[in-house]
C-alpha cells in the first residue's frame, strides 16, 4: 500500500495543543489510542506531526475507504505495525479487525485512530477495544491555545492557587470578548476575518450534515437537523425542553430525541447535566443544551460583534457556554477525571456551572458585565449551602481585570482573561 499524504503543515500557524503530552503518554503503555473531536478541530493536523514519520491513512479517501469497509481484515494485514488510522468512524468493521491484531501483538503505541463521532456512543461499533485502547478528546481550539500559553487557570484553581489581586484603576477600554465569542474554536474560522470566518462555520455545519450523519444513524432528513441545530443555537446555555423544541419543529418527541443524540454524537452538541444530591429536593433535575462552539452558535443565529450592546442576554448565553467549553477542553488535558453540571433550584438560584471530583464540588458564575458584586455569587453561596463541606470554592467570572473576594474568601470574582492568561 502507498504511503498516504499527511495534512500539510503550516509552522507559522499551527496551535500547540494542550492534549499532545496526554497522547505521548498514552502511546507509550497503550497499543490503541484514540482521538475523538469535531470535524475540522485539529485532530488530522495533531496526529501527523505527533510522529511524521508514521503511515497516514485517511478514510476520507475513497479507495482507501472502500476497502477497509469491504474487506477491513486484509485492509490492516497491508498497514504497517504502526500507523494513524484517520476518520475510523466511516468503516466500523475495522475496529474487529484492529481488536485481533491487537490480541496478537499488544505492543504499545501501534494505532493512533482518529473519530470526528463519538465511537463510544455508535451502536455499528458495539464491540469495543475495551482494555485495548485509551480514548482522549480533542476540542475546539481553547483561547489558551490560540494565545499559545499553557492554559493552567483550571489547574491552577482547584489547587487553591488563584488568590485575590488588585491590578489598579485602569481606563476602560472595549472587550475582547465579542470577537472571541464570534470566532470560536475552529482552527480553519480562526485563521480568517469576523465575516469570512461566519461563512465558514455555516458552510462547515451543512456539510458535516450532508457528508458525516450518515455515518451515524440513518436520518430521513437531514433537513430536520439542520432546524434543530438553528434552534438549539437560539437556547445554548438555557434549559433543554424536548417539548418545546419538538412542537416548534412539528416533530415528535421520539424524533427530536434521536436527532440531538446524533448531533451529541458528532460533538456539535453538549447536554449538561443538572447537580443534585438526595438533600436537596428542590433542585431542577432538567440538563441544560449547550452548544460546544460559540462560533458556530453566532453564526446559526446571525449575532454580529456591532450586536454587543443591544443583545447582552443573548451575548450572555453564548459567554456561558463559551466559558463552559473553556473549562471542559482544559479538564481534558489536566484533570479528565472531573464531571461538569450546572445547578438550579426551584427559587430560581442557579449555578452556570458545577464541577465536582469524587465528592468535593465547585462553582462557576458568568457575568457579562465588567464590575460584580455580592449579589452575583448569590446561586454559589446556595451551592455551598447544599454541598457542605464538599463545597470547595466558586468563582465569578466576569469582563474585568481584578480578582476580587465576594463576601467569603471561597468566592472570588475572576477576569475571565486568566483563562487564556496563565
Amino acid at each position: 500500500m502507498s504511503r498516504g499524504k499527511a495534512p500539510s503543515l503550516q509552522p507559522e500557524d499551527y496551535f500547540e495543543r494542550g492534549l499532545q503530552p496526554k497522547i505521548i503518554e498514552a502511546l507509550k503503555d497503550t497499543p490503541v489510542v484514540c482521538l475523538l473531536g469535531p470535524r475540522q478541530c485539529g485532530k488530522s493536523t495533531l496526529a501527523a506531526r505527533l510522529e511524521p514519520s508514521r503511515l497516514f491513512v485517511s478514510l476520507d479517501d475513497a479507495a482507501y475507504l472502500k476497502l477497509a469497509q469491504e474487506d477491513p481484515q486484509g485492509f490492516l494485514a497491508e498497514l504497517p505495525d504502526e500507523v494513524t488510522i484517520d476518520e475510523v468512524q466511516r468503516a466500523p468493521g475495522l475496529t474487529l479487525a484492529i481488536k485481533r491484531s491487537v490480541d496478537h501483538d499488544r505492543r504499545p503505541g501501534r494505532y493512533i485512530l482518529t473519530g470526528s463521532a463519538n465511537l463510544l456512543q455508535l451502536p455499528t461499533l458495539a464491540d469495543s477495544l475495551a482494555g485495548r485502547m485509551e480514548t482522549l478528546q480533542l476540542h475546539p481550539l481553547t483561547e489558551s491555545e490560540k494565545a499559545r500559553s499553557e492554559g493552567l487557570f483550571l489547574k491552577k484553581w482547584l489547587a487553591g492557587e488563584i488568590q485575590p489581586k488588585v491590578v489598579g484603576s485602569q481606563a476602560p477600554k472595549s472587550s475582547t470578548l465579542p470577537v472571541r465569542l464570534l470566532l470560536g474554536g475552529y482552527p480553519e474560522a480562526c485563521r480568517r476575518s469576523l465575516s469570512r470566518a461566519q461563512d465558514w462555520l455555516r458552510q462547515y455545519l451543512q456539510s458535516i450534515i450532508e457528508r458525516d450523519i450518515q455515518d451515524v444513524a440513518k436520518v430521513k432528513d437531514s433537513a430536520d437537523l439542520a432546524s434543530l441545530m438553528e434552534l438549539l443555537a437560539e437556547r445554548t446555555a438555557t434549559l433543554l425542553n424536548i417539548s418545546e423544541l419538538a412542537g416548534t419543529l412539528k416533530r415528535s418527541r421520539a424524533t427530536v430525541e434521536n436527532h440531538l443524540a446524533i448531533l451529541e454524537k458528532l460533538f456539535l452538541v453538549r447536554r449538561l447535566p443538572a447537580w443534585h444530591q438526595n438533600a436537596t429536593k428542590r433542585a431542577v433535575r432538567t440538563p441544560k443544551i449547550h452548544l460546544c462552539d460559540s462560533g458556530l452558535a453566532a453564526a446559526l443565529t446571525h449575532l454580529e460583534a456591532d450586536d454587543w450592546l443591544t443583545e447582552r442576554p443573548r451575548f450572555g448565553h453564548l459567554l456561558e457556554s463559551f466559558i463552559v467549553q473553556q473549562l471542559i477542553a482544559q479538564a481534558s488535558w489536566s484533570h479528565p477525571q472531573l464531571r461538569f453540571w450546572h445547578y438550579r433550584d426551584k427559587d430560581k438560584n442557579e449555578v452556570d456551572c458545577v464541577i465536582t471530583r469524587g465528592q468535593k464540588v465547585w462553582g462557576v458564575e458568568v457575568k457579562l458585565s465588567q464590575s460584580v458584586s455580592l449579589d452575583d455569587a448569590k446561586g454559589l453561596r446556595r451551592l455551598a449551602g447544599y454541598a457542605k463541606n464538599s463545597f470547595q470554592s466558586g468563582v465569578v467570572f466576569y469582563d474585568g481585570h481584578d480578582i476580587l473576594t465576594l463576601g467569603d474568601p471561597r468566592f472570588l470574582a475572576v477576569p475571565i482573561s486568566m483563562l487564556w492568561e496563565l
